[in-house]
């Protein structure tokens, strides 16, 4: 057999002899995930309108502390700094930020998007070397297991949310009764959105896979694999869906705190 040697040439950044639109993916990962980015960091710096009746926005849930009546230890903590500006949110979006932000699925999207790193497949990239997910910032990109933790704690929050927002309170005579508004379903969708993306998380398949074969597993494990291995198989689909529903879900609290939506009742 002859044995042909050829260089490697590098590409500039943006070269390419793809002819189809191969621009049109990451530039609209990058629209999608900026504007996220830019209203949820907004959302969360404003502290108000977060809730509405039995309704509590999934920015600030669980409401550790704040003014709302679902803040578990009461109001603002004397020990938070004068200097520092407080919002309930910020005791907890890191938590969910991180577990989306070091998620297998987003590494992808946003290095292609934001980091041009490559932009797409055959096209030229703006980096020169490579040191790999070993030393800072991205090796923090290890620890999405320990996140995939805090995330499946969460959806208990926002679960829990969901049973609170079925009841309601009379303004006039304070009696609480059963009752399904608009308001439940947002949030109830949302839960389901969250919860399939968070159950098809690439760690807990291999959690839940473990390290032997699963075929010499239990039936009950092998069920649970094929159960998030069925989620895993559309996971983007789950994490832009849950990503544009959370922030729609904080929107609908917000514009029904204040008054320019109303929250109609179905039962």
């Amino acid at each position: 057999m002859t044995q042909i040697d050829m260089a490697l040439q590098g590409r500039r950044f943006g070269e390419t002899q793809r002819r189809d639109l191969w621009w049109l993916q990451p530039l609209a990962v990058f629209l999608g995930l900026f504007a996220f980015i830019v209203y949820a960091t907004w959302a969360a710096f404003q502290g108000e309108h977060y809730s509405y009746g039995p309704y509590l926005s999934p920015f600030y849930s669980p409401e550790i502390f704040g003014s709302s009546s679902h803040a578990w230890f009461g109001p603002q903590p004397g020990w938070w700094p004068a200097w520092l500006p407080f919002s309930p949110a910020f005791l907890i979006l890191w938590a969910v930020g991180g577990f989306r932000f070091t998620c297998y699925y987003y590494r992808g999207a946003y290095y292609k998007a934001f980091w041009g790193d490559p932009p797409a497949c055959t096209v030229g990239e703006a980096r020169k070397s490579y040191r790999g997910e070993h030393s800072f910032p991205l090796i923090m990109q290890n620890i999405h297991r320990y996140f995939l933790y805090v995330a499946l704690v969460f959806l208990i929050f926002l679960a829990h949310d969901v049973w609170k927002a079925l009841w309601f309170t009379d303004q006039a005579s304070g009696e609480v009764s059963f009752g399904i508004g608009v308001g439940t379903l947002v949030l109830t969708v949302n839960v389901v959105l969250l919860g399939s993306y968070t159950l098809g998380c690439h760690s807990l398949r291999h959690l839940v896979g473990g390290v032997k074969n699963m075929l010499a597993g239990t039936p009950i494990r092998r069920r649970a694999y094929a159960c998030v291995s069925c989620l895993n198989r559309a996971h983007m689909r789950w994490a832009w869906l849950s990503l544009f529903w959370v922030g729609f879900s904080d929107i609908y609290v917000r514009l029904c705190s204040m008054g320019v939506w109303t929250d109609w009742r179905i039962v």
